[in-house]
């Protein structure tokens, strides 16, 4: 009768292995760190205007003039949120932030879901010159937005729409459907096919398809292109300037402060913090979707 013995060297294998491991980790981590340490410098200098802003709002016109906002590092007490309060007291400030959600939520929406049918059309309906047609409106993601202007200037003249909230989401929605199909059709494009046959054998109309199958499946792209659509229009200014009087936005509200009153920073600064914390808090929400979003507009 024979005993079976189990190896000796395994235990110096296994002891050599982990260390192999430790030692590789370590030469990653050092071969990483300088590249880390890059990033986090050049975050630290993009994040440095945003402190500065955010620590300008907390100061009042006297302080942030006279002392700059790095003194309230060395001076906490200076800090205060009356300015804060001083803008929500400010009906030009909180009408041109009403104005800003009304034309930000209608400049997303209506784009998004016009896209949506023309990119599921793209995607999955075979019509005449349906590849010409989509050629066509990739050509027109070169157009500036600079070009039209005057034309639409004079186009709203004439139905009488001219300084409206309507033009200004009508105008944001025209120049933000090319991009918003060409993102939305190549990632309808990659659903199965299988998914879209099942659909139509079990006697779906092509709206119930849409609405059942390809709006939840594309939610990742929809989210994505929601925060884009949002943030371009939340933070135009030439549009609001060209094509609004009276119907004034946050940028431009902003930008009249500045011009009218320049030693305004107390209003000013805490107005521009405002503006731009709502659009950064909807990306933070969504960011998750950004990358199969951008991946989606990048593929096929």
């Amino acid at each position: 009768m024979t005993t079976a013995t189990a190896p000796g060297p395994a235990p110096a294998t296994e002891a050599g292995t982990r260390r192999e491991g430790v030692g590789a980790r370590i030469v990653r981590v050092l071969t990483k760190a300088p590249l880390q340490v890059l990033l986090i410098a050049i975050a630290l200098v993009w994040l440095v205007p945003t402190i500065g802003l955010f620590l300008t709002s907390l100061l009042t016109a006297e302080d942030a003039s006279d002392n700059g906002w790095w003194q309230i590092f060395a001076e906490p007490s200076l800090a205060t949120f009356d300015n804060y309060q001083a803008i929500f007291d400010n009906d030009d400030i909180t009408s041109s932030l009403t104005t800003t959600a009304i034309i930000a939520i209608g400049g997303t929406v209506l784009p998004i879901f016009v896209a949506a049918l023309a990119a599921y059309a793209f995607a999955w309906i075979d019509f005449p010159g349906r590849d010409w047609w989509f050629i066509a409106v990739i050509g027109m993601l070169v157009v500036p937005i600079q070009m039209a202007l005057i034309p639409m200037f004079s186009l709203y003249n004439d139905l009488g729409i001219f300084d409206t909230e309507l033009s200004l989401i009508l105008f944001h929605t025209a120049f933000g459907l090319p991009f918003a199909i060409f993102l939305l059709r190549n990632f309808f494009i990659g659903i199965p096919k299988e998914l879209l046959e099942a659909a139509r054998l079990d006697g779906a109309s092509e709206w119930r398809i849409f609405l059942r199958v390809v709006l939840p499946l594309g939610l990742p792209a929809i989210a994505a292109l929601a925060v884009f659509q949002f943030i371009w229009t939340w933070n135009d200014l030439i549009v609001a300037l060209t094509l609004a009087r009276d119907t004034q936005p946050i940028t431009v509200a902003i930008f009249s402060q500045l011009r009218q009153f320049g030693s305004n920073i107390d209003l000013i600064a805490p107005a521009a913090f405002v503006s731009m914390a709502i659009p950064l808090a909807m990306f933070f929400a969504f960011q998750r979707y950004f990358v199969q979003g951008l991946l989606a507009g990048a593929v096929k």
